[in-house]
């Protein structure tokens, strides 16, 4: 098992900045696999918003959706299981709740909330 938990979420304004969390624990949890986040606004359907590669892997590096291009970055501490997604310049179409994710096996926490007021 995995155990994924978010934090960092909250209320700011256009144009400012907010950085998520996500913890990983659990006898299954490894740095060798790919990370990620998805975002999942009122009545729309959860969607892709950044991954980044695990050690090891054969393609290391990090992978946006186009809208957060430039704006959002993705990291990791391998040292403390720890996943980041650093957001800035965030526009109002970026509330939601954010979910932290492991691709390969399916795992998810339980989402933090971003509001962003114009």
């Amino acid at each position: 098992q995995v155990q994924l938990v978010e934090s960092g979420g909250g209320l700011v304004q256009a144009g400012g900045s907010l950085r998520l969390s996500c913890t990983a624990s659990g006898r299954l949890w490894t740095p060798i696999y790919d990370m990620a986040w998805y975002r999942q606004a009122p009545g729309k359907e959860r969607e892709f918003v950044a991954r980044i590669s695990g050690i090891g892997g054969s393609s290391y590096g990090e992978s946006y959706e186009e809208s957060v291009k430039g704006r959002f970055s993705i990291s990791r501490d391998n040292a403390k299981n720890m996943v980041y997604l650093q957001m800035n310049n965030l526009q109002p179409d970026d509330t939601a709740t954010y979910y932290c994710n492991m691709p390969v096996r399916g795992y998810w926490g339980q989402g933090t909330q971003v509001t962003v007021s114009s």
